[in-house]
C-alpha cells in the first residue's frame, strides 16, 4: 500500500470496492463463524460425552457451561487489552489458540482435563467478539460499517448453526472425540483465512493500557445512559432467544409431540437467521438504527407469540421468526454500541466488552430461568419470560434512541 492511501485510508477508512474492504468482510464472516462454532458444537454432543466419561446428563453441560462462562469473564479484559496492544494480533491468537484447546480437548484423558481445556477455550474465544467490532469500527468508512457489521453478524449466525447441526453427523460416525477434533480442525482452518484475509489496523489509535485507564473507560462507558440501555438490550433479546431455545427442546419431547432425539430438529430453525443481519443492514441504512431494531422487536415478539400454538409446522414458522428477529436486532445494537462508544470518546474495546458480558449474563440467567420456568409452568410460563424481557429491550431501544437520537 503506498504511502498516499494509507494516509486516505487512515483519514476515512476502507469503503465498498476497496480490496481491503471485501477482506475484511470475508475475513471476519469467518472469524465470527469459527468463534460460534467452538463455542456450541459440544450441545449436540453432551449425551455422548456424559457417556464417554460416565457422568450425569446435568454434569455433563458444565463443557458448555463453563466455556461461556470464562469467556464472558475475559471479554472484561480482552477489550481493553485490545485497547492497548491493537485489534488484529488478540484475533489472530483467539482464534489459533482456540482452536488448539479444542482439538486438544478431543483427546483430553479425564473429565476434569476436559473441562480445565473448555475453560481456557472460553478465554481464548472471547478475543474475536470483543474485537472484531472495534476493529470494524475503525477500519471501514462509517457509510459502509452497518454493512460490514452485518457480514461478521452473518459469519457469527453461520456459526451457530453449523455448531448445532454439524456435530450430530460428524458423532455418528467417528464419535463425540471424533466430531470434536474435526471441528477443532474446521476452526483452525478458519483462523488461517482470518490471518490471511484480514489487514492489519490503519487507523488504530493505542489508549490507556493501565489500570487505571481500563477502570476510567469503564466508568465512562456506565455513565452513559444510551450504552448501558444498548447493554441491557442485548442481555434481554439473548435471554429470550436462548431460553426459548432451551426450554423447546423439552417441550418436543414431552407429550403430546414426544420427539425424543429428534427434538434436536429444532436447530434447523437457525439457519433461516442467516440472511438476518444483512436486512436489518439495509434497513437501518434507509431508517436509522432506531426504527430497525423496534421491528426487529416486534418480529420477536410475534415469533415467541406464535409457539404458544400446538401446531409443530407452527412452532416452526415462530421459531425461525425469533431467529431472524433475534439476529438482525443483535447486528444492529452491537454495531450501534460501537458507534456511540466511538462518537463520545469511550474505548471502542471496552464498550464492545462489556455489551457482550451482559450479552452472555443475559444467555446464562434468562436460559435458566426459562428452563425453571418450563418444570413450574410449562409452555405459558416460558412464554410470559420471553414476552417481558423483549418488551423490555423494546423500551430500552426507545430510551437509548432518546439518548442518542437514532
Amino acid at each position: 500500500m503506498t504511502s498516499t492511501l494509507v494516509h486516505q485510508v487512515a483519514a476515512t477508512g476502507y469503503r465498498p470496492g476497496d480490496r481491503a474492504y471485501s477482506r475484511i468482510r470475508y475475513g471476519l464472516m469467518l472469524g465470527g463463524l469459527a468463534n460460534f462454532l467452538a463455542l456450541y458444537y459440544v450441545q449436540p454432543l453432551l449425551p455422548g460425552i456424559a457417556e464417554g466419561f460416565r457422568v450425569s446428563a446435568s454434569e455433563s453441560t458444565a463443557v458448555l457451561s463453563l466455556s461461556t462462562i470464562t469467556m464472558a469473564v475475559a471479554l472484561l479484559f480482552v477489550g481493553p487489552i485490545s485497547d492497548a496492544v491493537g485489534r488484529v494480533v488478540i484475533m489472530r491468537v483467539s482464534l489459533v489458540g482456540s482452536a488448539v484447546l479444542g482439538i486438544a480437548a478431543a483427546f483430553a484423558p479425564t473429565w476434569n482435563g476436559l473441562l480445565i481445556l473448555r475453560g481456557l477455550e472460553g478465554v481464548a474465544l472471547a478475543g474475536l467478539p470483543a474485537v472484531a467490532l472495534a476493529y470494524l469500527r475503525e477500519e471501514v468508512h462509517h457509510g459502509a460499517h452497518l454493512r460490514a457489521n452485518a457480514t461478521y453478524i452473518m459469519g457469527t449466525a453461520l456459526g451457530g448453526a453449523a455448531g448445532r447441526l454439524l456435530p450430530g453427523p460428524l458423532d455418528a460416525l467417528w464419535g463425540w472425540a471424533g466430531a470434536s477434533a474435526a471441528i477443532g480442525g474446521i476452526t483452525l482452518l478458519c483462523a488461517i483465512g482470518l490471518w490471511v484475509l484480514v489487514p492489519p489496523s490503519q487507523r488504530f489509535e493505542r489508549s490507556g493500557g493501565r489500570s487505571r485507564g481500563l477502570l476510567r473507560n469503564t466508568g465512562l462507558t456506565l455513565r452513559d445512559p444510551a450504552l448501558v440501555a444498548l447493554c441491557l438490550v442485548g442481555a434481554a433479546t439473548m435471554g429470550a432467544f436462548v431460553g426459548l431455545y432451551n426450554a423447546l427442546a423439552f417441550r418436543l419431547q414431552a407429550a403430546p409431540y414426544l420427539l425424543g432425539g429428534m427434538a434436536t430438529l429444532v436447530f434447523a430453525a437457525y439457519p433461516v437467521g442467516v440472511a438476518a443481519p444483512l436486512a436489518a443492514g439495509r434497513l437501518a441504512v434507509r431508517r436509522g438504527r432506531g426504527p430497525a431494531a423496534l421491528l426487529g422487536v416486534t418480529l420477536l415478539l410475534a415469533g415467541v407469540s406464535l409457539t404458544a400454538a400446538p401446531q409443530l409446522p407452527a412452532i416452526m414458522i415462530g421459531l425461525g421468526m425469533l431467529t431472524f428477529a433475534f439476529l438482525g436486532v443483535h447486528s444492529l445494537v452491537s454495531g450501534w454500541v460501537s458507534d456511540r462508544a466511538h462518537r463520545i470518546g469511550v474505548g471502542v474495546g471496552q464498550a464492545a466488552g462489556l455489551y457482550l458480558l451482559a450479552y452472555y449474563a443475559g444467555s446464562s440467567i434468562f436460559g435458566a430461568l426459562a428452563a425453571h420456568q418450563w418444570q413450574a409452568g410449562g409452555w405459558p410460563g416460558v412464554i410470559a419470560v420471553s414476552a417481558t424481557l423483549i418488551i423490555s429491550a423494546g423500551l430500552l431501544i426507545l430510551l437509548a434512541r432518546h439518548f442518542d437520537k437514532q
